[in-house]
């Protein structure tokens, strides 16, 4: 399988998954809204790919650079002087700023390295996603393998399945 047509299966798995988000959030009344940085807007792309998704997805935005995520979304800067973008506390203050700035009941984060080499002390493909609800935030680290466009959908997917399993977690409320 080439590059692009692995890129067009991930694509349409995480419409699908993006598909059951939507639904999920839509039955319980529940908004999303994402702070995106490696992804670039993909994220928040493939999840307004959904007929509905208006009914639960509040807005998102794009903090490509380091010092937007301190700026627009309130990510401590002494935070990331410490530790860089690319790291779980960052991720997890990104979800929680996005959440304040949408009024979200759901923040979902993305930050890591794309490639094509390392940057700020990180191999290409690590992948940090952070999830903020109002019972707390929390993250998780992948490692994608690939090519830039590769790892930015694997993140994608990596980030919709992640918030979609811990949907349970959260529908408590």
């Amino acid at each position: 399988m080439t590059s692009s047509h692995s890129r067009t299966a991930l694509t349409n798995d995480a419409v699908e998954v993006a598909r059951e988000l939507v639904a999920d959030l839509t039955r319980d009344s529940r908004t999303l809204a994402v702070a995106e940085s490696l992804t670039g807007g993909l994220l928040a792309s493939t999840i307004v790919s959904v007929p509905g998704a208006s009914m639960c997805f509040r807005g998102g935005v794009v903090t490509y650079m380091t010092d937007t995520k301190a700026s627009v979304l309130g990510v401590s800067q002494e935070q990331l002087d410490e530790t860089g973008p690319v790291d779980p506390t960052v991720a997890e203050q990104m979800a929680r700023g996005v959440a304040e700035l949408f009024n979200a009941d759901i923040g979902l984060s993305t930050t890591g390295v794309a490639g094509p080499g390392p940057a700020d002390g990180h191999e290409a493909g690590t992948v940090v996603v952070g999830l903020y609800t109002p019972r707390g935030a929390s993250s998780a680290v992948f490692h994608f393998d690939g090519q830039r466009q590769d790892v930015r959908s694997k993140s994608v997917l990596g980030a919709l399945c992640w918030v979609s399993e811990n949907l349970t977690d959260t529908r408590h409320l």
